[in-house]
């Protein structure tokens, strides 16, 4: 009797063993899962700023090229003009003159442009390479920064830095905002305004009346924990918002929102300091 029993109790042990390392393996791999779709949505995120970064550099390069091209053209047409003036034998002396000048001014400028060209090439190289000798390579690949017309700017989303749906800096922002900290500080006479951006979703919270508020309060956050916690002097800082005005992308997706909610920190070299970097005297403005 004993056994008859004993047969059906090792069956049920075993059943329910194997339904527990099931579980544990599904569980697993769900955690596997969702990883990875955290994974392909940041990548998704950073090839969109990418696209967006050089979309804003191959136009200011386009601009450029069409007006060398245009000099060029300028240039054709006076030497042109020179070469029928020296073919006739009835032309002056000062109107050849006055043509060999012209090209000649044609020409340097033509060479200011290619040099303005090369250096607008250039410069966001320069900038990041600059702004960023204080970090590590492994400090640089948790920080995105990108420069357009000469301004810096790092930008980091929301759940980066707030707890969810507050303007309260989270305890894992820390390590993020110390690497910030370092460039700001290694530039001490910078400028930096901290600048919220939301999405278009309105909030709905009894002390925050609108987007307005949630993005200028979160900038204000992290002015406060720059000058508190990472000893950034705060007469170089500036706090503002945007709300959901200033988007960078389509707030119709999922996607879209998320890149849209973010704080950027933008550091901006006076004017002197500017001319600078790209070696070029202010005098020659």
């Amino acid at each position: 009797m004993k056994a008859k029993l004993l047969l059906p109790a090792i069956l049920l042990a075993a059943i329910c063993f194997q339904s527990c390392v099931s579980n544990k393996k599904y569980a697993q791999l769900q955690s596997d899962y969702n990883k990875s779709l955290d994974t392909n949505s940041k990548l998704k995120l950073s090839w969109q700023r990418t696209q967006q970064e050089l979309a804003v550099s191959q136009n200011q390069v386009q601009n450029l090229q069409t007006q060398i091209d245009q000099a060029k053209s300028t240039q054709a047409a006076l030497q042109a003009a020179l070469d029928k003036c020296l073919a006739g034998s009835n032309q002056g002396n000062v109107n050849v003159a006055k043509l060999a000048d012209q090209i000649k001014a044609s020409d340097q400028y033509i060479k200011h442009l290619i040099d303005l060209k090369n250096k607008s090439d250039s410069l966001n190289m320069v900038l990041t390479n600059n702004l960023t000798r204080s970090l590590t390579a492994d400090e640089k690949s948790d920080v995105d920064i990108k420069v357009l017309k000469g301004v810096v700017y790092i930008s980091l989303a929301d759940n980066m830095l707030y707890k969810s749906g507050s303007y309260q800096i989270s305890d894992k922002a820390g390590e993020t905002l110390s690497k910030i900290a370092k460039i700001i500080n290694d530039y001490s006479s910078y400028d930096v305004l901290v600048e919220g951006n939301t999405d278009n979703v309105p909030i709905s919270q009894v002390n925050i009346r609108n987007n307005w508020d949630l993005s200028a309060l979160r900038a204000s956050s992290v002015v406060q924990a720059l000058q508190t916690t990472y000893n950034v002097d705060p007469k170089r800082l500036t706090a503002g918002g945007r709300g959901e005005y200033n988007p960078i992308a389509d707030n119709s997706t999922p996607g879209g929102k998320a890149t849209n909610r973010r704080t950027e920190i933008i550091i901006t070299p006076k004017l002197d300091q500017f001319m600078n970097l790209i070696g070029k005297p202010q005098s020659d403005q």
